[in-house]
């Protein structure tokens, strides 16, 4: 949902604003709100930010954030999960994580949500890549595919059962195929 103004907004204005639920994001100066997560993407989304951090955390290589919003390059974003090499993750002086953060993710993660434009997920994950991100990915539990993008080299489309997910080196040894991610959704 695109959220119209009579007159042009600047991202300074829009992140004065107070936040609101479902979360809103700065792009082109508009303000374009996020589809509330349902079932699906809620189940995927949390399973697959334990799962980085367990790997991740404990090796201090690198920690996933959910809907952390992010302000580089003249927009701010939400991905679903931000995932940061731990030393690119912006701390205050006492060490400790800071609140904002002003760079994109290393790696950066989307889900989509019924109703949701994959044009405009897309858009953020290039977004990410042009400042630096190395890797995005775009779930479509619908459609049980993802698409894997990586700086400078042709996006892949990984749909098969046993496909294994690109990883960042900094989350090595986590492995996972698309049976995996969308595992995560099996109840029984």
């Amino acid at each position: 949902m695109v959220q119209a103004f009579t007159k042009p907004i600047l991202l300074s204005d829009f992140l004065a604003l107070p936040e609101a639920k479902p979360t809103s994001e700065f792009v082109d100066g508009q303000i374009i709100q996020k589809p509330m997560p349902q079932g699906q993407h809620s189940t995927i989304q949390g399973a697959l930010t334990t799962q980085i951090n367990a790997v991740t955390q404990i090796q201090k290589t690198a920690w996933a954030f959910p809907e952390l919003r992010c302000t580089f390059g003249g927009r701010s974003i939400v991905p679903d999960i931000a995932v940061f090499s731990w030393e690119s993750i912006p701390t205050n002086e006492d060490g400790t994580v800071a609140n904002q953060f002003n760079q994109p993710p290393n790696w950066t993660i989307e889900i989509l949500s019924p109703g949701q434009s994959s044009t405009r997920v897309t858009s953020n994950i290039l977004h990410c890549l042009n400042y630096g991100a190395t890797l995005g990915w775009l779930v479509d539990p619908a459609e049980k595919i993802v698409l894997v993008y990586r700086s400078e080299q042709t996006p892949l489309s990984l749909e098969k059962a046993g496909d294994h997910l690109i990883m960042p080196t900094f989350a090595n040894p986590l492995q996972l195929a698309v049976q995996d991610l969308f595992g995560y959704l099996r109840v029984t």
